[in-house]
């Protein structure tokens, strides 16, 4: 009879691990469903195409050039898509630095007098791209418009041969040399961002956001679990230990420790692999503390609603999930369509991603907005895991 012992045991154990699956239905269901649901969502959102870029058009008075959008929307193609035509080309350059448009192409105002002298007009695109993927995608998208423009120039051209011959004489038409027929104008981009990072570079802000996130997220959930699943937290509610102070106690031990791996993060970029860091160190340590903060409140509120250790790492990396493809680690978040777009700015690293890659390489940002936003999801991350854990402690 010993030899049915073995596999008795054996069968005991698959039992007792199948029953407990069973009487946890909230971990399986974030296990199946969570991934299959974060697909759904990025399915609903990304469109699969890139967003044009915002370009103004500048034509000075004197160049005798249309002033309305559709003529330079014909030339300008998918990629570009032109929002006005104006004379002020301080203006543009204004709104460019600004970031409310990306691109401002300068016409030149002597076409004729270089064509006759032999020589090419420049088109001036002008740029204002920390990302390397889109400076690329800026100058392909400028030799485009320099092929459709000597296109339509030569077109032009061909059309008022005669005329422009018996204008200038034969001779002088001759003189004029191959290459600038075949291509009259040439479009040279100028880049006015502060800072040029390479491609490692540029990804290090969103690599430090999501360690930040994740880290603060994971750790302060596992704690919180583990103390609760211990029995611990018996033992806080007959103490005067309050949950407000329960939670400030995990939220400062867990920050301190989420800091340390901030500054020695931040320090191992700059000085390993050159990250720019053009901002006060103030700034990059404020977008730090309030990542940190909305991160660990975060991970209360997946602690409270979370039955076990498995179901803490199930949702945590459910979460990590989500931030590698929605958060802009990837791909922008302006190539999401609503609402998808604005569900992405509530995780922390989404957030965090773009307000550290701007105060890194352009030494201010524009989206004031998202530190808020941030100090705003860690309150309400904070007040409602405080809520939950209230609950919880009194159940103990």
């Amino acid at each position: 009879m010993t030899i049915f012992k073995t596999p008795t045991r054996i069968l005991a154990i698959v039992g007792k691990e199948l029953v407990s699956i069973v009487r946890r239905p909230g971990a399986l269901l974030s296990l199946v469903l969570g991934p299959f649901l974060i697909m759904a969502l990025f399915g609903l959102g990304y469109s699969g195409f890139r967003r044009p870029l915002d370009t103004i058009v500048v034509i000075q008075p004197q160049t005798g050039l249309p002033t309305e959008t559709k003529p330079y929307e014909d030339v300008a193609g998918e990629g570009l898509r032109i929002v006005a035509v104006t004379a002020d080309e301080a203006g543009a350059m204004d709104q460019l630095r600004r970031q409310v448009v990306d691109v401002v192409l300068v016409a030149p105002t002597d076409v004729q007098a270089n064509f006759e002298g032999g020589r090419r007009s420049q088109i001036a695109v002008r740029v204002n791209l920390t990302d390397p993927v889109q400076r690329s995608y800026a100058i392909f998208l400028a030799r485009g418009l320099e092929a459709a423009v000597n296109r339509q120039v030569i077109t032009e051209a061909v059309r008022e041969t005669e005329g422009y011959a018996i204008k200038v004489g034969a001779g002088k038409l001759t003189q004029i040399r191959p290459d600038v027929v075949a291509a009259p104008t040439e479009a040279s981009v100028e880049n006015v961002a502060p800072s040029a990072p390479t491609v490692v570079q540029y990804f290090a802000p969103a690599v430090l956001a999501l360690i930040l996130q994740h880290l603060a997220l994971t750790l302060i959930a596992l704690s919180v679990v583990r103390e609760r699943n211990s029995g611990l937290f018996e033992l806080f509610r007959i103490s005067p230990i309050s949950t407000a102070e329960l939670i400030t106690g995990k939220l400062i031990a867990y920050g301190i420790f989420a800091g340390i791996v901030a500054v020695a993060t931040i320090a191992l970029l700059s000085v390993g692999f050159g990250v720019p860091m053009l901002a006060e160190p103030g700034w990059i340590a404020l977008v730090a503390v309030l990542l940190v903060a909305s991160s660990l409140g975060l991970g209360l509120v997946i602690a409270a609603v979370s039955d076990s250790e498995p179901q803490v790492v199930q949702l945590s990396l459910l979460v990590l999930l989500a931030s590698v493809f929605f958060s802009g680690f990837v791909l922008s978040i302006s190539e999401f369509s609503e609402p998808v777009r604005s569900m992405i700015y509530a995780l922390p690293v989404a957030n965090g991603i773009r307000l550290f890659s701007d105060f890194m390489f352009r030494g201010g940002t524009v989206v004031v907005w998202q530190l808020w936003l941030l100090a705003g999801l860690a309150a309400a991350y904070i007040s409602g895991a405080w809520l939950l854990l209230r609950r919880v402690m009194a159940r103990a």
